[in-house]
């Protein structure tokens, strides 16, 4: 049963990905048709053509490689220097490159498209059509975290105490494991909430004669009392019993909320705080949402994306390593749609996580998923939806500034100038994808 739960769970998070896949080139497909482009094909994947229908003049069809999808739109290149009167290029190795990408351009214009051309539309245009792709990718990232936030919930940390530590470990700010060990050293202090009888269970209802209104105000006192011995009150099989606990000033390492991981200064230390701490954790409890809060959710969403891909590069580089030398992979390092998939299917499985939790946790997987598809696709490097962006406003740029100065018109923006670049990004996204796949199969993240 196990094994059928964990194909279902991969079997649905692929569809997922297929049908996020297939409305982002959606939404670059119809706004090119609503602006006259001719657009030959749209396709799911890359690679040799699996099936195809056509109907009207687009192809439409799913390719062997699941690893995206394109629409190809008439006219992306416009004609060279020596197609328009002027100098031609040399023969080099990147010239011959931009020809060929020329021609094969050329080969699909037939007659009557001449005003069907993406670089003849105003700059505008292309800047919708480009940015109809990552729109889609953001109104589906909306909209799960809209079900998730109202229907199901998040998990929030009450006051209620969930586990009580039995020392306070010391945290080494060069030993990056002495901040998440689990086992008490001989040297460890006894925690003061063991020490003052606090158990699992227990409600704190006020902390140094203050009613305690939830987990955020409670750890924020705790942290501003290290060495004071403060009254707690607790209810306990309904019953209020009334304790003394002493918050010990203790090191304790600094977490990185966006990329919900311990921050490090330049040396790679651990960067740490001084604090009062008594050593318990809280019970989460499944609280819907208000519509009020979907807008911050997304946005939080997209500022903790955006902080991890600025590191992207570096992250893929230290899962490389642990593929290399057989290490221990960190959990907290990116995976690939293999690794998405993995963790669905594991989430389905699990015998211990409720059928509500399970279907939350999926929705979550597929709103994080298309969230990243949005912030990804808008980097500005082609060959991604944001370098054809920033390409458009470059050249809305130069030609404003040539009309403004009396200048001869710059034309339009040329891509294929950018090819050598086009590819080497490319092949880097290519790189980092075949890593990452590879730790996905060999060196998986396992969440449960």
């Amino acid at each position: 049963m196990g094994i059928l739960l964990f194909i279902l769970g991969v079997v649905l998070m692929a569809l997922a990905i297929a049908v996020s896949i297939a409305l982002h080139e959606v939404g670059h497909l119809v706004p090119a048709k609503l602006f006259g482009v001719r657009v030959p094909q749209y396709m799911i994947g890359f690679g040799k053509t699996i099936f195809s229908w056509r109907r009207g003049e687009t192809e439409y069809g799913f390719k062997a490689l699941p690893l995206g999808g394109y629409i190809s739109m008439i006219g992306m290149y416009p004609p060279g220097r020596e197609n328009q009167g002027g100098r031609a290029g040399g023969t080099s190795p990147f010239q011959q490159l931009a020809t060929d990408a020329r021609e094969a351009d050329a080969e699909r214009i037939l007659p009557g498209d001449e005003n069907r051309l993406f670089y003849k539309l105003p700059v505008y245009k292309r800047i919708i059509i480009m940015l109809g792709g990552p729109t889609m990718n953001l109104l589906i990232g909306l909209m799960c975290t809209a079900i998730l936030v109202t229907g199901f919930g998040s998990y929030q940390p009450t006051a209620t105490v969930s586990t009580v530590s039995e020392c306070v470990q010391q945290v080494s700010a060069t030993d990056a494991d002495s901040a998440s060990a689990s086992e008490c050293g001989a040297e460890d202090p006894v925690s003061p909430a063991l020490k003052a009888g606090l158990q699992p269970g227990d409600v704190i209802t006020s902390f140094d004669g203050e009613p305690v209104t939830g987990w955020e105000q409670l750890s924020s006192m705790i942290r501003d009392r290290a060495n004071q011995t403060v009254p707690v009150t607790v209810q306990r099989d309904g019953q209020l019993q009334e304790l003394q606990i002493t918050p010990i000033l203790t090191v304790r390492p600094v977490m990185d909320e966006l990329l919900g991981a311990y921050t490090v200064d330049s040396d790679g230390n651990l960067e740490t705080v001084d604090v009062g701490f008594i050593g318990i954790s809280p019970k989460t409890e499944l609280t819907p949402g208000t519509v009020g809060e979907v807008l911050p959710t997304v946005g939080q969403s997209l500022e903790r994306i955006g902080a991890t891909l600025i590191k992207l590069p570096a992250r893929v580089y230290g899962v490389a390593q642990t593929l290399l030398t057989n290490g221990e992979r960190d959990i907290n390092s990116p995976v690939s749609v293999v690794g998405v998939g993995r963790i669905a299917g594991e989430i389905a499985a699990h015998d211990e996580i409720m059928l509500r939790d399970k279907a939350a946790s999926l929705v979550s997987l597929i709103a994080q998923m298309n969230l990243m598809l949005f912030v990804f696709n808008l980097i500005p490097l082609l060959p991604l939806d944001g370098g054809h962006v920033l390409g458009a406003l470059w050249e809305g740029f130069r030609r404003k500034t040539a009309r403004l100065l009396g200048r001869k018109d710059p034309g339009p923006f040329d891509p294929v100038r950018l090819l050598p670049l086009t590819y080497v990004v490319a092949g880097s996204f290519l790189v980092m994808t075949v890593i990452l796949v590879a730790a996905d199969i060999f060196k998986p993240i396992s969440l449960l």
